[in-house]
């Protein structure tokens, strides 16, 4: 079983910088697909980022595509967020996710869910 924390959310200005972390626990990160998710008030959760455990192939949201930017640091075990230019749009609870170890594809089949993290954008 793999547990997922993120941390880093927090209030900021329309226009500023956050960087949202995650680690993850157990042996397999480094072969498992990572994702970022968000889901803000009173709307379905929907895919930020991924990037793939085999060959570190990014994907991103049309709306965040060339603001965020996804990483990962494997002798960590982490994966981390960097979102520049931000919008009170992206006001929402940033999850982050793993697929099984040895698995591809990056908007759907996340299996391993953290418990999230706030980011609110102020106008």
């Amino acid at each position: 079983q793999v547990q997922l924390v993120e941390s880093g959310g927090g209030l900021v200005q329309a226009g500023g910088s956050l960087r949202l972390s995650c680690v993850a626990s157990g042996r397999t990160f480094s072969r498992q697909t990572m994702g970022w998710f968000r889901q803000a008030p009173g709307k379905e959760r929907e895919f930020v980022a991924a990037i793939d455990w085999n060959d570190g192939n990014t994907h991103y949201a049309d709306s965040v595509k060339g603001r965020f930017t996804i990483s990962r640091d494997n002798a960590k075990n982490m994966v981390y967020l960097q979102m520049n230019s931000l919008k009170p749009e992206d006001t929402a609870v940033y999850y982050c996710a793993a697929k099984k170890p040895f698995y591809s594809g990056y908007e759907k089949g996340y299996d391993y869910w953290g418990q999230g993290t706030q980011v609110t954008v102020s106008s």
